[in-house]
């Protein structure tokens, strides 16, 4: 291994429960073109859906999973945001001519200057392309988890909200942790030294 990238490994730093960069990019939204920035995804929570590319075979099945669930998010209180290194124009044609695209009613997030892909750790240099990465922003703006995939395999919605879920329940019931396979109503545990060992 080389000194530097010896000095890349120790420069990076986990991304949980560290504040969203600042930003300003363009994104389509039922018709409509928009800027988003940093602001706007402060006091509600937001999930950032990274997918690699418009017009690729795997990503339709993603949004129109994200598409069905949505309502689901919304009761939440949480936005969903798609964010590709295509422009927004692309996005709006994408939207327009696939069937499954057509039922996203979040916004498809533009970055072709990598300004998200960079700053979330999931940009592919050698492609300009991104890797599959799902985050979970809470309304101050941390980052509160984060999954990345190799691009040959997608992901399931479901996990997602079962995560946002979590990380609400959480964010309102300090000093208790959700076990492995928590699901909403489901027992939590509140740490203490008299449950060392014991679990």
């Amino acid at each position: 291994m080389s000194q530097i990238e010896i000095t890349t490994q120790i420069e990076r730093r986990p991304l949980i429960n560290t504040r969203i960069p600042s930003f300003k990019v363009q994104a389509y939204r039922e018709g409509k073109f928009i800027e988003l920035t940093e602001k706007d995804l402060l006091g509600k929570w937001s999930v950032l859906i990274f997918m690699p590319a418009a017009f690729t075979f795997n990503c339709p099945t993603e949004i129109e999973d994200a598409a069905e669930h949505y309502a689901e998010f919304q009761k939440l209180g949480a936005e969903v945001y798609v964010i590709t290194t295509d422009t927004h124009f692309s996005h709006k044609v994408w939207h327009e001519t696939s069937p499954a695209v057509g039922k996203a009613k979040f916004p498809l997030v533009g970055d072709p200057a990598h300004q998200l892909t960079r700053a979330f750790g999931v940009h592919i240099d050698e492609e300009g392309l991104a890797l599959r990465g799902t985050f979970i922003i809470n309304p101050d703006g941390l980052i509160k988890t984060m999954e990345v995939h190799d691009n040959a395999i997608a992901r399931d919605v479901t996990e997602t909200l079962r995560k946002l879920k979590a990380a609400q329940y959480v964010a309102s019931h300090p000093g208790e942790v959700c076990p492995a396979k928590w699901n909403e109503g489901a027992k939590t545990i509140k740490p203490s030294l008299d449950l060392v060992g014991k679990i």
